[in-house]
């Protein structure tokens, strides 16, 4: 299995070698794409589960009104059609995103962000009258395997409770931009923008989304985020940084320190 790995933001060379702009891909579905940026790699790889974050520009809000949520939910689903991607959960806060995805192909997932994230920006500027003003996003879009074993029902509860944690709602079902108000509240239609879980729920949902995270929980997902570290059991995640050079994720942040 081969590994390609770019040492800059080159999207445009990435997009070209999946055949983005109709071109025949040069990159073998066998292959495994893991992507450099700065100091941590982007993995690229089908059947991974990856959690992923946006955050807005400066941490502003760019999600105000009704309809900036509808929006944002609307190029979700086109680009959940155009890659055939696998939405697990999701979480639309006032400043920032959550996405829990299972690409089914290498080179979907940054084809699927690509195009929600890019065609969001466009989309925004256009209606806001600040086309050239700058970024939307504070930068490109951080993504961080997830093992399916026990921790991914961990990270979907994690997900699915941000706004309670927030304080913006009482209970996750009560967040009309989230996976969790589709499973408990939407109709068929909007429940399928949701996919089913690897992982099966408890028999009561409700019961288990209204329950809080545990304390140890919650650091581990964040020590994840920050670290850029596969979210997993010890062995797992020991192995997926093997197979996907994600060695910089162990490190401490800062400058390694002289030898004495």
């Amino acid at each position: 299995m081969s590994i390609f790995t770019f040492h800059n933001s080159a999207s445009r060379l990435l997009y070209w070698l999946l055949g983005y702009w109709g071109q025949p891909p040069l990159i073998s579905q066998k292959c495994v794409i893991v992507l450099c940026m700065a100091r941590v790699a982007r993995v690229d790889v089908g059947e991974e589960i990856y959690h992923v974050i946006n955050r807005a520009n400066g941490r502003l809000q760019i999600f105000n009104t009704k309809e900036d949520y509808l929006l944002f939910e609307k190029l979700l689903a086109e680009a959940k059609n155009l890659t055939d991607m696998r939405i697990l959960a999701y979480t639309i806060m006032p400043n920032h995103w959550h996405l829990i995805l299972k690409p089914r192909k290498d080179g979907d997932l940054a084809l699927f962000l690509h195009s929600l994230c890019n065609t969001h920006t466009r989309k925004v500027h256009a209606m806001t009258k600040t086309n050239g003003s700058g970024h939307l996003y504070q930068g490109r879009y951080k993504s961080f395997l997830v093992d399916s074993e026990g921790y991914l029902l961990t990270l979907i509860k994690y997900v699915e409770r941000n706004p309670v944690r927030a304080k913006l709602a009482l209970h996750p079902g009560d967040w009309r931009w989230g996976s969790s108000w589709r499973r408990i509240n939407g109709s068929g239609q909007q429940a399928s923008l949701i996919d089913a879980s690897p992982a099966l729920f408890p028999q009561d949902y409700i019961s288990w989304i209204n329950t809080p995270e545990k304390e140890n929980e919650i650091s581990d997902i964040r020590t994840s985020v920050n670290k850029g570290m596969p979210y997993g059991r010890g062995l797992w995640a020991e192995q997926m940084v093997g197979k996907y050079h994600l060695e910089s994720t162990l490190r401490a942040p800062g400058r390694p320190k002289k030898e004495k």
